[in-house]
């Protein structure tokens, strides 16, 4: 029988996902997961719960005002779903959306985006990604100027992670 789903610390950069995605892709049994995760006073975190060579998922958790820049993944479709808080997706001509919980939006490769977390609360989302960074052409992610821009980089507002003490999503 499978383990026990075990909780995941979240990957604090974005060689530790990469690492982490590459492992978990080498699995081909089930694998278990936990949507547990600790909340935020301040920046985001990214967490890999599952991988394989077609289909990643991760625990996206951003603090209240959390944000990130105007982008799109070259290679990748991939996928958000609100589990908690709310978020404001704009697109590269102004257009807007809020999305709540228990609501999503599904993003073609090659689409440019960028949201904000806009809840009190911070903002918990699940993010489905097809396929993992392995099989993805280099650069994977761009800015505006369709120039690379790393996940993890001041340029896509990256601040400094600030965990709000005993807080969790998921217990």
């Amino acid at each position: 029988m499978l383990d026990v789903p075990e909780f995941l610390k979240p990957a604090m950069t974005g060689e530790t996902m990469r690492e982490q995605e590459a492992e978990m892709a080498k699995n081909r049994k089930p694998s278990l997961f936990s949507l547990k995760g600790q909340l935020l006073d301040q920046g985001r975190t990214d967490t890999m719960l599952a991988a394989t060579e077609d289909l990643t998922l991760r625990l996206k958790i951003y603090a209240s005002g959390g944000e990130n820049e105007l982008h799109a993944h070259t290679s990748e479709d991939h996928s958000f779903i609100v589990l908690q808080g709310s978020a404001r997706f704009f697109g590269p001509e102004g257009e807007m959306v809020e999305l709540t919980k228990h609501q999503g939006i599904m993003l073609p490769k090659g689409n440019y985006y960028r949201f904000y977390a806009t809840s009190e609360e911070p903002l918990v989302m699940i993010r489905v990604g097809n396929p993992y960074l392995g099989k993805q052409a280099n650069p994977t992610r761009v800015n505006a100027k369709g120039e690379e821009m790393k996940g993890d980089s001041k340029e896509n507002k990256k601040v400094e992670t600030v965990f709000r003490e005993g807080a969790y999503f998921g217990d």
